[in-house]
């Protein structure tokens, strides 16, 4: 009884220090914000810019899409596999694989978006700098998702954090979209380009270039780039020192420390073998590559198919500020109804899509850009959300293993990314098919029957199919319950063990 006494004043202690601050969260969430900032502003206009500013063939800039996001998922492996080697540091064991990736990002960054002078080896410039963006960026994200279990060991606490994270990821996609949109919209408007041409345009109207070709680097199309490219740059030095100054990483409180890494090729192979894992990536990577589709095509859409050229910035900004807002509403849904039945919010956008698709207007534009927003907002947040609960899931089974998380992370990020490169490029390789040409006013009717295809019927086909899936993941709220209390008494029964042997080394001593 003395012994039970005891130990029911120290429990709130130990309560107290795995909950997170709000501060804690917020820096947290701030230093993930940059690398959405410049995906979002590669999502939306890397495609358009290849295209119509660096005048490179759709086939080239199928090719550096795709390849630059194969090389990205490339890098997650392989990122996994050394940041699971690591030592522990005095700054952790993931920090100073972000800190030390960031200065390199920025530079990849800001030559991507820059316009060399010659004009025959522009592909392989763009090819090279993606590249190498991708990669670091890899470096920099999976260490950073992985941090998610490194910051407290209770269930709701890593939820907490993840919706603070996306919110903050969500307002930086917006942040990069609006700040790219505003900064770049004067290098796609053309007054030699009409929304409504004359009755009587002849083929010469289709084939009028919107703008010459910008060979020369200080050209203004060109400048913008390079001063939005500049601002982004400077956004991820500021992430960067908020997400080290305010965020402590604490090591894995689940393992003796005489538990041995799991080696990382085995540890791969236990991934994927674990069945929560296998349906929850399947369903994902399906359900992000609709996404990946619809952010990269939706700016081609509204500037060739849609006839909203003058509008496309502010519709992006409008599908952003909706994903924004509504995280905070999703992370109460799932709280609530369970993270398997707020997946049906994913749905949502198909509807509206195919109706922008068969009756463009501009207020249906509208109204289909704030329901995008909905249905993106719930696939960023519910797979790092579920993710941490995989992860717990593989911690029960796998007790006196360590160091599998950036194995989770790393092969899902690889899967995600592998499968939205093989999305864009085949969706750029359409391009090239059906004829599109770089700079045109207009492009042929194949041509806008492609975009129509690459917005609605693909995504749509892609989000039903990993919903399906998602269908037969089979952890439910309860067993994330059972799981969090097994894992307590796991961790108790450590504490209670490494403090035997420390008294069996005092007594010897």
């Amino acid at each position: 009884m003395a012994g039970a006494a005891k130990d029911t004043p120290e429990r709130p202690a130990e309560d107290e220090e795995y909950r997170l601050s709000i501060c804690g969260k917020l820096c947290y969430a701030i230093g993930g914000a940059p690398n959405q900032v410049a995906g979002s502003a590669a999502a939306f206009f890397l495609q358009i810019y290849l295209l119509d500013i660096a005048h490179i063939t759709p086939f080239h800039a199928s090719l550096v899409l795709f390849i630059g996001k194969a090389s990205g998922a490339v890098t997650d492996p392989v990122a996994g596999f050394f940041i699971s080697k690591s030592r522990w540091t005095k700054v952790g064991r993931l920090m100073p694989w972000m800190l030390a990736c960031t200065p390199f990002t920025v530079v990849s960054y800001f030559f991507m978006w820059y316009l060399p002078p010659f004009v025959s080896g522009r592909a392989a410039w763009y090819l090279t700098f993606y590249c190498l963006f991708q990669a670091l960026t890899t470096l920099f994200q999976v260490p950073y998702s992985a941090l998610t279990m490194f910051l407290s060991t209770d269930q709701k606490e890593r939820d907490s954090a993840t919706a603070y994270r996306m919110t903050m990821e969500v307002l930086g996609t917006l942040i990069g979209a609006a700040l790219q949109g505003q900064i770049v919209a004067s290098a796609h408007f053309s007054h030699h380009c009409t929304v409504n041409p004359p009755v009587n345009t002849t083929d010469t109207w289709h084939d009028t270039p919107s703008f010459p070709d910008p060979s020369d680097p200080l050209s203004h199309q060109a400048k913008v780039y390079m001063i939005a490219a500049g601002v982004i740059g400077g956004v991820y030095l500021l992430g960067i020192v908020i997400l080290f100054l305010g965020v402590k990483e604490k090591d894995d409180p689940y393992a003796l420390n005489s538990d041995r890494a799991i080696p990382f090729c085995k540890g791969l192979g236990l991934t994927m073998k674990h069945g929560p894992y296998v349906k929850l990536t399947a369903s994902f990577l399906l359900i992000s590559t609709a996404v990946q589709l619809e952010q990269s095509n939706f700016v081609l859409f509204c500037t060739h198919a849609a006839d909203l050229r003058n509008h496309f910035q502010y519709l992006v900004v409008t599908i952003l500020v909706s994903a924004a807002v509504s995280i905070p509403f999703w992370q109460k849904f799932l709280q609530r109804f369970g993270k398997k039945c707020a997946a049906c919010g994913i749905s949502w956008m198909i509807p509206f899509a195919v109706m922008l698709v068969t009756i463009p207007n501009l207020i249906l534009a509208y109204l289909v850009a704030f329901v995008s927003g909905l249905s993106i907002a719930a696939s960023l947040l519910l797979p790092w959300s579920m993710l941490p609960d995989v992860v717990d899931n593989f911690r029960l089974q796998n007790p006196h293993g360590k160091g599998h998380e950036t194995i989770f992370y790393s092969s899902y990020v690889f899967f995600t990314k592998m499968s939205a490169g093989i999305g864009l490029g085949i969706s750029a390789a359409g391009l090239e098919f059906t004829g599109y040409k770089p700079g045109m006013c207009r492009q042929s009717n194949d041509v806008i029957l492609t975009l129509k295809i690459l917005i609605g019927v693909v995504p749509a086909i892609l989000i039903l199919v990993g919903l399906f899936i998602l269908l037969f993941y089979p952890i439910t709220e309860e067993s994330r319950k059972e799981t969090k209390l097994a894992l307590e008494v796991l961790r108790r029964s450590h504490q209670s063990t490494e403090n035997l042997d420390d008294h069996k080394e005092d007594t010897s001593v």
